[in-house]
């Protein structure tokens, strides 16, 4: 085991080929904190976290300012501890984005770093008990893409083997969403999982909606369909359609 001897931290600021679209918001820039973690023995792991904009700033003081002096002399191997210890550090605004993404890149230098001492892949460091799992792509499901788009986005993912695509959905009718799945459903037939993902965008009233609208697409999952804190909400919905309900983001 080493000791933690010094920690760097710095944002890139990554600007999109394409404006990523989704329910609610455009993808314009992407703040990336990076964190690099440096032991006694001179390893190093890095991590990083993204905002999609906003925030960037503030996760950045939250590590140099409060986490990263924490850090220092602590064991690196014990990442659970260390990651405990920094959530009651912080846990008079641990509710929220922006310690999540400060913790988020923290916790990932440190598992980069055990991972390199070790010369493993990290699914063996976190356990490595299946030889294969299951994989779903969402690159190809913006709002933005065309449905012609977005099927063959999807054809591809199902020939690289993928067993799934997740779809973006919010266009302003139901019937421009219950287009594109239908279309998705068709080429890729009934094996191939689709997922809808709403990132907050609707009223439970619109969200029971577009749920009874895409049942018959065997959707796998129903991403995000109202405010993450509307918990009374999302136990409605839940009762009121037989598509899995994923929240927690």
């Amino acid at each position: 085991m080493a000791k933690i001897t010094r920690v760097e931290a710095l944002m890139v600021d990554l600007k999109p080929k394409v404006r990523r679209t989704d329910a609610i918001q455009s993808f314009v820039s992407q703040e990336t904190p990076i964190v690099r973690i440096f032991d006694a023995d001179g390893g190093v792991g890095t991590g990083y976290s993204y905002t999609i904009g906003t925030g960037g700033p503030s996760v950045m003081e939250l590590i140099r300012r409060t986490l990263a002096p924490a850090l220092i002399g602590r064991e690196a191997s014990e990442i659970e501890r260390i990651w405990r210890d920094l959530l009651f550090l912080t846990h008079a605004t641990s509710v929220g984005a922006i310690t999540s993404l400060a913790l988020a890149a923290i916790d990932t230098a440190l598992w980069d770093l055990k991972c390199r001492r070790h010369g493993e892949p990290l699914h063996r460091m976190a356990g490595g008990a299946q030889a294969r799992v299951p994989l779903y792509t969402t690159e190809g499901g913006w709002l933005h893409i065309d449905t012609k788009a977005l099927v063959a986005d999807a054809l591809e993912a199902k020939a690289k083997g993928f067993g799934g695509s997740k779809i973006k959905i919010g266009r302003p009718h139901v019937s421009e969403d219950v287009a594109r799945i239908a279309a998705v459903r068709e080429a890729v037939g009934p094996a191939f999982e689709i997922m809808t993902d709403a990132n907050q965008g609707f009223t439970i009233d619109e969200a029971i909606r577009r749920a009874r609208c895409l049942t018959p697409f065997d959707i796998a999952w129903f991403e995000e369909p109202l405010t993450a804190d509307d918990i009374s909400g999302h136990v409605r919905l839940s009762q009121s359609t037989t598509i899995p309900v994923a929240v927690g983001e």
